[in-house]
C-alpha cells in the first residue's frame, strides 16, 4: 500500500466518512503495507439472543483510530471479535498482519513476573545459559532473532515509566496502574502491525498517561483504540462512531469529530425546523382545500335547484364536481404525506444529546466562607504515615473549584476521606463548617440499589413536594416509567445521573463536594452530564481526576498536588 495521508478504506457497505472540517486534518501516516482490519456483514449475539451487531462491514488501513459508542454499544466486544477472542454469528472479520490485544481486564495473576508478563523470560533464560557457555540448539531455537531482546525490553520499560522494574518482580508488588502500562509494554515488544488497546489510560496517573501517549506516537501500524479519555482522542487520526449496523469513519482528531458532529446537528435541526413549517403549509393548503370543495358544492346544489336542470343532467354534473373535489383533495392529502415523510427522515438524523439543562441555586456558598481546614493532618496504615513528617496542611473557601492531582498511590482517597470525617487523623486537628459534605466515591456507592431513582430521591429531599422531586428528576434525564427503575438495573452514565440528582438537589444542598476519579468508566456523553451538572453547581468542590480536559471544562481555580507525602499548592492552572 502506497503513502496515505488518510487512515480510512470505506469501501463496504455500512461505512460511511466524513472529512474533517478545516482546520483540522489528519497527520500524514506511513501505513504497513498488510497491516488492515476488514469486517464484513460482521453480526454478532450474546448466547440468550441478544443482538449486538447486525451485518456490520467497514475496513481500516493504517494509522491510528479512536473507537467512540456510549458504554454498552459494543466497543469491547468488537475487539474482541476482531482479536479472534469471540467468534461471530455471522460474516467475518479479517485481520491484515500480526496482531496486538491489551484487553480492558488483564487476565494476570499475582504470582506471575514482570519477564513472564512480557514474554521474554524464557528468551533471557536462553540468553544467560549461551553466554554461559551451553550452545545448546534448544536455546539458540528459544533465542531465534531475539538476540537484542534484553536491550529492546528495558528501552520500551524506560520509555513507559517502568525502568526500575526488575524481571523478576512479581504482579503483586505493583499497582494497577504499573500493570496497565506493563501489559502495553508486553504487545509493543511484539511489534505488530495491528494494535488493539481497550481503555488504555484507566487507572494511569497524568505522568503515565502521557508516557503512553509518547509510545504509541511512535507506533506507525494500525493503532484502534477504545477510550474516553479525550486527550488521547485528540492523538488519533480519525475517529470512528460505532452503531449496530454501520461505522460512520471521521478524519481527524476527537475535537475535528466534535465539530463535525456540531455541524451535522445544527444541518439536522434546520432540516428539521423547514420540514416542520411545510408539514405546517401543506396541512394548511388541506384544509383550504376541503373548506373551497365544500362551498363550490353547496353553491352548485343550490345554482341547479334554481336552474331547473333535468333530474339526469344535474345528477351527472354534481358527480363530475364531487369527482373534481375529490382528486384536488387527494392531491393535497398527497402532499401532506410527503411532507410528514421529509419531517420523519430530517427527525432521523438529529441526536439524542441527553444534555443536562441545571439551575442549582441552593447549593450558593459566600465567598470566603472557611469550609474545611486541617493543619499538620497525618495517617498511619501498618505502622507506616502517610504523609511526609509533620503531616499535610489544607483548607478549602467558598466557592473554590480544586483539582487534587498527583501520582497513584500517594495518598489523595486518604486525604478525601479526611476532608469528609470518614478517617480520623491519627496526629493534627481538623475543623470543618457547618455546611453539608457530600462525597462521589469511585464505586457511586451512595444510593440504594434496590430501591428506584425516585425512592432514594425522596430519602435525600423529604420536604420536597412529590411533583417537584419529578421535575427536578426529569431535568437530570429521568423521565415517566425511567424515574421509577430500581437503581440496580442502571447502567454506570444513569447511576452517576441519579447519584448527582440526588446529591446536588439534597436537604440541605451541599456546600462543599468532594469527588474521587468521577469520569472513570464513564462514556462521553455521561461525563459531559458529569460537566454541565458540576458547571451548575455555586458550591466549593475538590475533585481527584487526571482527566486533563475533564479538569479544564468544570473551570478549576486551584491546583494542589499531593507527591511524596507533600501536599503542594500550585496556584491556578494555565489558561
Amino acid at each position: 500500500m502506497a503513502r496515505s495521508s488518510y487512515p480510512f478504506s470505506p469501501c463496504l457497505p455500512g461505512a460511511e466518512l466524513y472529512p474533517p472540517p478545516a482546520p483540522f486534518l489528519p497527520r500524514e501516516v506511513v501505513s504497513m503495507s498488510h497491516a488492515t482490519v476488514v469486517c464484513s456483514d460482521l453480526s454478532f449475539s450474546w448466547p440468550d439472543d441478544t443482538p449486538v451487531f447486525h451485518e456490520l462491514s467497514f475496513s481500516l488501513g493504517g494509522g491510528s483510530t479512536g473507537l467512540v459508542a456510549p458504554n454498552g454499544s459494543g466497543k469491547s466486544t468488537l475487539l474482541k471479535l476482531i482479536a479472534g477472542e469471540l467468534r461471530p454469528t455471522a460474516g467475518s472479520v479479517t485481520v491484515g498482519g500480526g496482531l496486538g490485544y491489551l484487553p480492558q481486564s488483564l487476565p494476570l495473576t499475582g504470582d506471575l513476573t514482570v519477564g513472564d508478563v512480557l514474554g521474554v523470560a524464557d528468551v533471557i533464560r536462553a540468553l544467560d545459559a549461551v553466554e554461559s557457555g551451553d550452545v545448546s540448539e534448544e536455546h539458540f531455537t528459544t533465542i531465534g532473532d531475539d538476540w537484542d531482546i534484553e536491550e529492546r525490553t528495558r528501552a520500551q520499560l524506560d520509555r513507559l515509566g517502568l525502568g526500575g522494574l526488575a524481571l523478576d518482580r512479581t504482579l503483586s508488588t505493583l499497582s494497577g496502574g504499573q500493570v496497565v502500562s506493563l501489559g502495553l509494554a508486553a504487545q509493543l515488544l511484539k511489534r505488530p502491525d495491528v494494535l488493539l488497546l481497550d481503555e488504555p489510560t484507566n487507572n494511569l496517573d497524568q505522568e503515565a498517561r502521557h508516557q503512553l501517549y509518547d509510545a504509541l506516537s511512535d507506533f506507525d501500524g494500525l493503532l484502534l483504540v477504545v477510550a474516553h479519555d479525550r486527550a488521547l482522542l485528540d492523538r488519533m487520526d480519525g475517529i470512528a462512531e460505532l452503531g449496530a449496523s454501520r461505522l460512520r469513519l471521521y478524519g481527524g482528531n476527537f475535537s475535528a469529530y466534535e465539530e463535525a458532529v456540531r455541524g451535522e446537528q445544527e444541518v439536522a435541526e434546520k432540516n428539521v425546523r423547514n420540514a416542520e413549517q411545510e408539514l405546517k403549509r401543506e396541512k394548511r393548503e388541506l384544509q383550504q382545500a376541503r373548506e373551497r370543495a365544500d362551498r363550490r358544492a353547496s353553491n352548485a346544489a343550490r345554482n341547479l335547484k334554481s336552474a331547473g336542470l333535468p333530474r339526469i343532467f344535474a345528477g351527472n354534473m354534481k358527480r363530475g364536481a364531487q369527482e373534481s373535489a375529490g382528486r384536488a383533495g387527494q392531491t393535497h392529502a398527497n402532499r401532506v404525506g410527503e411532507a410528514q415523510a421529509r419531517l420523519d427522515e430530517a427527525g432521523r438524523a438529529l441526536r439524542d444529546e441527553q444534555r443536562l439543562v441545571l439551575d442549582l441555586p441552593d447549593t450558593q456558598v459566600p465567598a470566603g466562607r472557611n469550609l474545611f481546614l486541617g493543619e499538620g493532618m497525618q495517617v498511619r496504615h501498618d505502622g507506616r504515615e502517610v504523609f511526609a513528617e509533620g503531616g499535610v496542611d489544607l483548607s478549602v473557601r467558598g466557592p473554590e473549584r480544586i483539582a487534587l492531582t498527583g501520582p497513584n498511590g500517594s495518598g489523595k482517597t486518604t486525604l478525601m476521606r479526611l476532608v469528609t470525617g470518614e478517617l480520623v487523623p491519627d496526629a493534627g486537628e481538623v475543623k470543618r463548617g457547618d455546611g453539608r459534605v457530600a462525597y462521589l466515591s469511585q464505586r457511586l456507592d451512595l444510593l440504594d440499589l434496590d430501591r428506584t431513582v425516585a425512592e432514594n430521591f425522596a430519602a435525600f429531599a423529604p420536604e420536597r413536594p412529590e411533583a417537584e422531586r419529578m421535575n427536578l428528576l426529569a431535568r437530570f434525564l429521568f423521565r415517566g416509567a425511567r424515574a421509577h427503575l430500581p437503581v440496580g438495573v442502571l447502567s454506570g452514565g444513569e447511576r452517576l445521573r441519579a447519584t448527582l440528582a440526588c446529591v446536588l438537589c439534597a436537604e440541605p444542598a451541599p456546600q462543599l463536594l468532594l469527588l474521587d476519579e468521577p469520569t472513570n468508566n464513564l462514556d462521553l456523553v455521561s461525563a459531559g452530564q458529569l460537566e454541565s451538572a458540576l458547571n451548575s453547581y455555586r458550591g466549593a468542590f475538590v475533585v481527584v481526576s487526571h482527566d486533563e480536559r475533564f479538569l479544564a471544562e468544570i473551570g478549576v481555580n486551584r491546583l494542589l498536588r499531593l507527591e511524596d507525602g507533600t501536599l503542594r499548592d500550585a496556584g491556578a492552572p494555565a489558561v
